[in-house]
């Protein structure tokens, strides 16, 4: 059985309807990507993934542990002046299954080395998290869902506003999880990226959602992306994508 799977689900804000009759199943152990215009549902969908937002009507079952499920916003409220440094926030990943004041062992800290020598931020380790670009922030952030060994992840737009460089190292991270086993769905408005990325695409638009092949999307834009991993370079115009009279 999938890990997890939409329902009839309608989901709202501010009392007014977002999204309405969404059922589908994501895959597990691949990549799902979500698109959609500003203001199509995307982070309302994953905050009620997330269980931070209840259902109007409708069902989220998600076989995942909530200590098991890793959410990466898209602009995480982060106190920079707070004295922490890029080991520490890693460490952090721990608390959804350890608890915030339960010390660390040994093994944690070998755990959190390796974490950041995969994503590159091995000498970052004791800088503060004030003193970071937001592309070594954005590595930092990532490591601590990697210390969470999460099933299920959720990103919204994790490639926007760092270097390219951070673009493809967070890119080849994804896709190793994937491959390991974790379900994940990431936000995504560069076509570049979903091509290099997505197994699957969920496609909101209209309150409603769509299930897309990357390569019908792609040829419904009629793009040439080649599968580089870079920055947002090219805006995802998904309201000039057609839409599938149904969801499946």
């Amino acid at each position: 059985m999938a890990r997890l799977r939409l329902d009839d689900l309608q989901l709202a804000q501010g009392g007014r309807t977002v999204i309405e009759h969404l059922d589908g199943t994501f895959p597990d152990a691949a990549i799902t990507a979500l698109i959609g215009a500003n203001g199509a549902g995307k982070s309302t969908l994953i905050q009620a993934i997330m269980g931070v937002l209840p259902p109007v009507a409708g069902r989220i079952d998600c076989s995942v542990p909530r200590e098991r499920r890793a959410w990466l916003p898209q602009q995480l409220a982060l106190d920079l002046s707070f004295p922490m440094s890029v080991e520490e926030l890693v460490m952090t990943g721990c608390w959804p299954v350890r608890g915030a004041f339960k010390g660390y062992h040994p093994a944690h800290y070998r755990q959190a080395r390796a974490v950041m020598q995969r994503l590159g931020i091995s000498k970052l380790a004791h800088r503060p998290l004030g003193e970071l670009s937001g592309g070594q922030r954005q590595r930092a952030l990532l490591g601590r869902t990697l210390m969470q060994e999460a099933e299920l992840l959720l990103l919204d737009e994790p490639f926007a506003n760092v270097d390219s460089d951070t673009v493809v190292v967070l890119a080849e991270v994804l896709r190793d999880m994937a491959i390991q086993g974790t379900t994940i769905i990431v936000v995504l408005h560069d076509l570049d990226q979903l091509a290099a990325l997505a197994g699957c695409v969920l496609q909101l638009a209209d309150g409603h959602g769509h299930w897309r092949e990357p390569r019908e999307l792609l040829a419904d834009f009629g793009s040439g992306a080649g599968g580089s991993a870079r920055g947002p370079r090219l805006p995802l115009n998904v309201a000039g994508l057609k839409t599938p009279g149904a969801a499946r």
